[in-house]
């Protein structure tokens, strides 16, 4: 303070005040402005949701991934390159290069169940968003009331000013309320209820990339056991033929009817398997209809073979910090972990102070004509302020329970992101060694055809037992069932793959 009553203001220019107060009704002014600065400003209380880092790290497997797999000489034996950073197309299915595919996925994303109520999970998740952003704007009311009443004159004074016993008052009125949103409370339920909209939209996204793989892989197996039943059926005919033979060596006496029986033996062993096959053929073509949206006896035009299913050459690889950014149930996991984070500043806000602004304005006369006359209409205008002082400890509990949500929704979102990873490096791998098991079974079913072809004709002749027949067909059996389900194996982890990438819906 200087001598004159002055006083001097750091940080700029001097202002003198005299003994009058005007300088701190100043002050108090400037620090009434600045509070009411700060509430219309509205801070949200509680953490500001911030995206998950990505991994660190930039591969899948502890071994290098190889350029390419192993090549065999046989169907579906052609190497795949793998191409890291190479984008998931939308359409993925497409690369199998099967029109019958194409229109069973086709009717499948149309029609089925589940991606209908998917999508009507979204459509309610967004009306509840778009509701809950009506409590960031007023609330405004209109009523009207009418009433007939007598008055007790006799007792009390008169209602009306004409003193009048009965009468028929009527009432309108419009009243308006507004929650200021001065910590967020508002504004954090908005928030978590968008999270967990786009958290349904994420889950849309995981239906539709379950139901194109499903009906993907339900098509492979199809193909695959159709080519186990066919490779059953000439198994079948080959041992029926044996039996033909060794039933005339019996005749002639260079064999026993124990080697016929044995050989009968095998041939209905054999077509026991067969029964086996219908059944899961039958039941996968139950499921593609079901898939499709369709009753199972409705049927199917489609039908699959492996030699109609072109194996792709080229296979994207995501990095893991684009896979997290890629994969539905891991966004859907993130939104998740939002609508966690805004649960904890809803339970802050709700032990902080609620303000409320209202106002009512309208008229009351016993006939509607003369509502709005002069002296029959009336207003009123408020602000209250509440404070909750003690609730036994349950709302710095229910905050607790927030948190405590929060960390497990953090849990929960990198295990899903692991589990993200794992599936991604499992299926790498299993398609290196599918091509390994493709190329190693087209050696052995190539061997035992030669085999089986030199035993029968040594059988033929007489120079090779009955024995080693049995043991080439058995041979050549299971190499033939082994190289087909190979092949439908290798089919299957390339679906599997672009499964695991996320399937491009981001492309759609």
């Amino acid at each position: 303070m200087t001598k004159g009553g002055g006083t001097i203001i750091k940080g700029g220019s001097q202002a003198r005040c005299d003994q009058t107060g005007r300088c701190r009704s100043r002050i108090r002014t400037q620090g009434a402005i600045a509070l009411a600065a700060a509430l219309l400003s509205s801070c949200a209380v509680g953490p500001s949701f911030k995206q998950p880092a990505a991994p660190p790290v930039d591969h899948y497997t502890a071994q290098s991934l190889p350029p390419q797999t192993a090549s065999a000489p046989t169907l579906d034996g052609a190497p795949q390159r793998f191409l890291p950073g190479q984008d998931v197309p939308a359409d993925w299915w497409k690369v199998f290069g099967s029109p019958a595919l194409d229109a069973l996925v086709a009717q499948a994303l149309k029609q089925n169940p589940t991606v209908e109520a998917a999508r009507a999970a979204l459509r309610q998740a967004d009306e509840l968003t778009a509701a809950q952003r009506g409590a960031l704007f007023p609330a405004l009311q209109a009523g009207y009331s009418v009433s007939r009443e007598k008055n007790p004159v006799g007792t009390l004074a008169p209602t009306l000013s004409s003193g009048a016993e009965l009468f028929t008052l009527h009432t309108a009125q419009l009243s308006i309320s507004y929650l200021l949103d001065v910590f967020g409370l508002n504004r954090r339920q908005l928030e978590s209820q968008q999270a967990l909209a786009d958290a349904q939209r994420f889950e849309l996204e995981a239906a539709y990339l379950t139901l194109t793989s499903n009906v993907v892989a339900a098509a492979v197996q199809e193909a695959a056991l159709r080519a186990q039943i066919d490779a059953t059926n000439a198994i079948l005919s080959s041992e029926r033929e044996s039996v033909q033979i060794l039933k005339r060596q019996y005749q002639l006496g260079s064999v026993a009817m124990t080697d016929v029986m044995a050989q009968e033996s095998l041939l209905a062993a054999t077509e026991a398997t067969l029964p086996g096959l219908e059944k899961q053929l039958a039941a996968e073509r139950h499921l593609l209809a079901v898939l499709a949206g369709r009753f199972p006896g409705e049927g199917l035009a489609e039908r699959f073979e492996l030699a109609g299913l072109t194996l792709p050459r080229d296979l994207p690889v995501s990095l893991p910090s684009r896979l997290v950014r890629q994969r539905p149930d891991v966004l859907a996991a993130e939104a998740q972990l939002h609508a966690a984070s805004a649960q904890v500043g809803i339970a802050i806000a709700d032990m902080l102070p609620q303000v409320t602004l209202t106002g009512a304005a309208g008229g009351a006369s016993t006939t509607i004509g003369s509502l709005f006359a002069a002296g029959n209409t009336f207003w009123t205008a408020g602000a209250s302020l509440s404070q909750a002082l003690f609730e036994g400890g349950a709302l710095r509990h229910r905050e607790r329970a927030a948190r405590a949500a929060l960390d497990q929704a953090g849990a929960q979102y990198r295990s899903v992101v692991l589990a993200a990873c794992q599936q991604v490096a499992d299926t790498l791998r299993a398609l290196e060694l599918d091509a390994d098991a493709v190329a190693a079974n087209a050696r052995a079913t190539q061997a035992a055809g030669d085999t089986l072809a030199a035993t029968r004709r040594n059988v033929e002749l007489g120079s090779s037992s009955y024995l080693a027949l049995l043991s080439a067909e058995q041979a050549y059996q299971q190499a033939m069932l082994n190289l087909a389900q190979a092949r439908a194996n290798r089919l299957a982890d390339t679906a599997a793959l672009f499964q695991a990438l996320g399937g491009g819906w981001w492309n759609r």
